[in-house]
């Protein structure tokens, strides 16, 4: 069978493909302790909410002709735009409407959609590319170019913190922003750190994307407003020009794909085209089953008040069993200021993160190793290969024992 170009991206082994292939089959095996993927944990408050809206839809003839038997407009629900635009204006002050809204099969989806449609080979002939301003990032960009050299990334500052702590900050002193350069992308809290940049540097990229005319992206699947889960001072913001994406799986509905785009009329415009080739509308699931608790705000509440803590809860146990088990052990962990990850940094690992990560793959527990988190750096930078990403978000006794493993290993290879 002869490929496309486009084809052969796909037979090359994204890595994305590779992480949720490994968690697919881990979890098929049975017997894995999984502490790699970004499935989010089971809140039994947000799932009583969830099932009590469910059965309205079930019970209204209405609803679920809606909800099963309707497409909806290229751009989504239009209950559910309007309603949230009405709480993004309410809640935030933001000049917004509907019209600034668009909703997608899930965020990967989005992020392909916005990617190529301001990135790559253009219609002039020329080439554009994504800048991530802060490396490490989330590993789910790194093959959605339709092109290649798609990304450039900027190696961040390393700040040491007190005890185990580092911090990674964006070094603006190593941003060159060329003609070549479509858009920033950053996500916020990071994945894969858990980093939170701060409203300083939010700020700063901002300044950078209006002077040279590009958007600037900002990812908050993990962030403000929902599903909150941040753990440090950090302002909400959208403004002309910025592109805000969101998305209703780390708020506790991954199956429902809903990604959630707030950007300029122009942008949303062209992202509504692109959902009516690919998949004429989005669909309906996440937006009718969200609808009630956006349009109260309620959706606000549950993540400050219910996701938020139980998330910092289980961040706080993970760290203080990491540093009962690594005791000793030379690492250090990235201070965690948001989302359900822990980044660890062992300086001077005597194998690469791979190699770990191989290791313990063996030994039933599967993380991912940091070197697939630096889309677009130049090779050479010895960081990449030290560090690991791990997940708290599931069973907390699985999750101390995983951790108990980590530790066995790197004393054994120590």
């Amino acid at each position: 069978m002869k490929l496309s170009v486009f084809g052969e991206k796909f037979s090359a082994g994204a890595g994305i493909l590779s992480l949720m292939d490994d968690l697919g089959n881990a979890l098929a095996e049975g017997g894995k302790i999984m502490m790699g993927g970004g499935n989010p944990g089971h809140i039994p408050e947000i799932q009583a909410v969830m099932a009590a809206r469910l059965r309205a839809l079930s019970e209204d003839g209405n609803l679920l002709r809606r909800l099963i038997g309707i497409y909806d407009p290229p751009r989504g629900e239009r209950d559910f735009l309007r309603n949230l635009a009405a709480l993004l204006r309410r809640e935030y002050g933001w000049e917004l409407t509907e019209e600034n809204i668009c909703l997608t099969n899930g965020s990967q989806g989005a992020f392909f959609l916005l990617f190529n449609i301001l990135a790559g080979v253009m219609a002039d002939g020329g080439r554009r590319r994504i800048l991530l301003p802060m490396a490490p990032e989330y590993i789910g960009y790194a093959d959605l170019g339709l092109v290649d050299d798609f990304f450039v990334s900027v190696r961040p500052r390393i700040e040491t913190m007190a005890a185990d702590l580092f911090k990674y900050r964006v070094d603006f002193g190593q941003i060159a922003i060329t003609d070549e350069i479509g858009a920033i992308c950053v996500s916020r809290p990071t994945n894969p750190t858990g980093n939170v940049l701060t409203n300083d540097e939010i700020a700063g990229l901002s300044r950078l994307a209006r002077e040279n005319g590009i958007p600037l992206i900002i990812d908050s699947a993990y962030g403000l407003p929902f599903p909150g889960m941040v753990y440090t001072d950090a302002t909400p913001v959208w403004q002309e020009g910025m592109v805000l994406c969101l998305s209703l799986s780390k708020f506790g509905l991954p199956a429902v794909r809903t990604g959630i785009v707030v950007a300029d009329p122009g942008l949303i415009r062209l992202l509504s085209g692109a959902n009516a080739v690919v998949n004429l509308a989005p669909g309906s699931f996440g937006a009718m089953l969200a609808n009630d608790i956006v349009r109260s705000g309620e959706i606000i509440r549950l993540s400050r008040e219910v996701v938020q803590p139980f998330y910092r809860r289980r961040m706080e146990r993970a760290l203080a069993c990491i540093r009962d088990c690594f005791d000793g052990l030379a690492y250090r962990v990235h201070v965690p200021e948001g989302a359900f990850f822990l980044w660890l940094w062992f300086p001077g690992l005597p194998i690469t993160g791979r190699g770990l990560y191989e290791r313990l793959k063996r030994r039933g527990v599967v993380v991912v190793p940091g070197d697939s988190f630096f889309p677009g750096l130049p090779p050479g930078w010895r960081h990449v290969d030290e560090c690991v990403r791990i997940t708290y978000a599931q069973d907390e006794d699985e999750v101390r024992r995983g951790i108990e493993i980590i530790a066995e290993e790197l004393r054994s290879i120590g």
